[in-house]
């Protein structure tokens, strides 16, 4: 009884932190699950299980609200969600910048209710943003203004987004007629690459200890962009030891083969998963770097 009401309290101190937490999914509608009874766990500012996959928005104030949204994903490793540092804080300042921001927490793949493991992170992003659009007349927002943005294995879920085109997340509502693809990317050192140049304990947790080639090449994301791909903003460390460098320059460069306008910014230090405020020398630039190309791609109006 002790250790429910501690686990509710931490619960209420996350969502405290938001103004409204919704759920992806109906009850006993959440696709490629096996019907487990899976509980919430956070521990140490990390989700380190997800039973109820939903959003955390964050609001701007009507005079503030430019119109626009992002979709946040923390990183992890496909291991849990750091979803204070690499969400709700990055949440806060994109509504200093009058962006609506909403923090996913999604399922994953290392859990043990899951049909196709791969899967159920993308179903969690496609859903969410088909609830963003769904309801972005009522949060007075432009459905053309609707980005994402991730950081570290976050930001390979937001690639994935931009990338790949297949519906997972397609149940027979009312939802399903909604775009899921974003009108923006921001990647901070994001994996890419599900081969060498990657990060192994991501690969392990998405696709499993002894994927296929096929599946390899899928989640390289450098192989699966194409003209549906968005706008693409990335910032990353070269004294990054987690998440090599080369990840964003692949990414980058399949951005430039296929002519999406993007920006890529390689800074000296920073280490993995660039933080919001705090980094050494230039990497403090980014946010303000970011800012002005969000002004460059109309999502934000001078």
């Amino acid at each position: 009884m002790k250790k429910t009401i501690t686990f509710l309290l931490l619960l209420a101190i996350v969502q405290i932190q938001a103004q409204e937490f919704m759920p992806l999914w109906t009850k006993g509608k959440m696709p490629n699950s096996k019907g487990l009874v899976v509980k919430d766990s956070i521990n140490n500012e990390r989700t380190m299980q997800v039973g109820m996959p939903g959003i955390h928005a964050f609001f701007t104030s009507i005079q503030e609200n430019k119109g626009a949204a992002v979709l946040i994903i923390p990183g992890g490793g496909y291991h849990h969600l750091s979803y204070n540092i690499s969400g709700f804080q990055l949440a806060k300042w994109f509504n200093t910048i009058g962006i609506n921001a909403f923090v996913l927490t999604h399922r994953l793949p290392i859990s043990a209710d899951l049909k196709e493991r791969e899967k159920a992170p993308l179903q969690d992003a496609e859903r969410a943003m088909r609830i963003i659009r769904k309801n972005a007349a009522s949060w007075k927002i432009d459905t053309n203004k609707i980005g994402v943005m991730g950081c570290s294995a976050g930001g390979h879920l937001a690639a994935s987004l931009g990338t790949i085109k297949d519906d997972f997340a397609v149940v027979g509502d009312e939802f399903d007629t909604f775009s899921f693809k974003p009108d923006f990317m921001i990647l901070i050192s994001p994996v890419i690459d599900m081969g060498i140049l990657g990060h192994k304990a991501s690969t392990e947790n998405l696709l499993g200890p002894n994927p296929s080639a096929k599946l390899l090449k899928k989640y390289s994301l450098q192989f699966q962009v194409s003209d549906y791909t968005p706008p693409t903003f990335m910032a990353h460390a070269f004294n990054d030891k987690v998440v090599p460098p080369k990840n964003s320059l692949l990414f980058y460069d399949a951005l430039l083969s296929n002519k999406i306008p993007s920006s890529l910014h390689i800074f000296n230090q920073g280490g993995h998963a660039i933080a919001l405020r705090n980094n050494p020398g230039s990497t403090n630039l980014w946010t303000s770097l970011c800012e002005q190309w969000l002004m460059e791609i109309n999502i934000l109006k001078n």
